[in-house]
């Protein structure tokens, strides 16, 4: 039991670390492109993982953990960011939350096939009407449908659902922060290379804002805070504790009111009710 807990408030501050994600990439992107931004903060946290690996003498992963290594790299450094950030120039924002709410659902499957977990049945159907809530917010909230974007937010979520559960079945092995820390520095060639194709023209116009996104996105989106996050999933179970992430675009909509001064509808507060309560319910029959 005490597991279980350690396993959620970790898996807790994972997904509020994240939710910094949403105002942090509006103000970065208003100096920086989607690309250099998604590439430059894989580059930045590789270069911090890389210190961390060399100052605590880390001995390297065994040859047939680079698989899964490679798989995790793909789908949360590369994939994900990569695939959101063209998705993005062809839908809308609120759009894309429909498909965040299908992240959960995609994480638990991904759980049972990797990880073999075998949640309840009542533990699908309150993850379903999770994801339901979310999708629906997000669709009376605006954003019209593209295939393109919708591909491309669908494709995202696959591959971030797989190197979620891959994640958490190597962290019960080699430790949270080890394997996000050996699969930045597996994608750094590529993302290094993407980063100085993307870089700006001029140095100069990029704000004190665009900075702050940027060192946030870097330290705490892609390094700290798997380092809770893949430490949760694998002490609280993948399928479990990635309900969490039911509730991550509502702290994202509550920073940005907070920090951005955005708007804060009766509609989410409402909807952030249901789906802490499917979380709930979720986690109790997830085992």
């Amino acid at each position: 039991m005490k597991a279980s807990m350690d396993g959620w408030l970790s898996g807790l501050t994972g997904v509020v670390i994240f939710s910094g994600s949403l105002p942090a990439t509006r103000v970065a992107v208003a100096d920086l492109s989607p690309l250099f931004l998604t590439s430059a903060r894989a580059v930045i946290a590789a270069l911090l993982a890389a210190a961390l690996l060399a100052g605590l003498r880390e001995a390297r992963p065994a040859r047939s953990d680079l698989i899964p290594l490679a798989v995790i790299a793909l789908g949360v450094v590369v994939g994900f960011p990569l695939l959101t950030a063209l998705a993005l120039q062809s839908i809308t924002s609120a759009r894309s939350i429909v498909f965040i709410g299908l992240l959960p659902l995609a994480t638990a499957i991904f759980g049972v096939l990797r990880g073999g977990e075998r949640p309840k049945p009542l533990f699908w159907l309150f993850s379903c009407l999770g994801s339901a809530a979310v999708a629906g917010f997000a669709l009376q909230s605006g954003g019209a449908a593209n295939l393109k974007g919708d591909l491309l937010m669908l494709a995202a979520i696959i591959v971030c659902g797989l190197g979620y559960a891959e994640g958490a079945r190597l962290s019960r092995r080699l430790g949270g922060w080890q394997v996000i820390s050996w699969s930045l520095l597996l994608a750094l060639p590529l993302m290094l290379a993407l980063a100085l194709s993307q870089r700006p023209a001029d140095w100069s116009a990029v704000g004190v804002g665009a900075w702050g996104g940027l060192a946030y996105v870097s330290v705490f989106s892609m390094l700290v805070g798997f380092v809770f996050w893949y430490r949760g999933l694998a002490i609280g179970g993948i399928a479990a504790v990635g309900q969490l992430q039911l509730l991550q675009p509502f702290f994202g909509l509550l920073l940005a009111a907070l920090l951005l001064g955005e708007p804060v509808s009766p509609a989410m507060l409402a909807v952030t009710v249901g789906v802490v309560f499917c979380v709930a319910l979720a986690r109790r029959f997830a085992r």
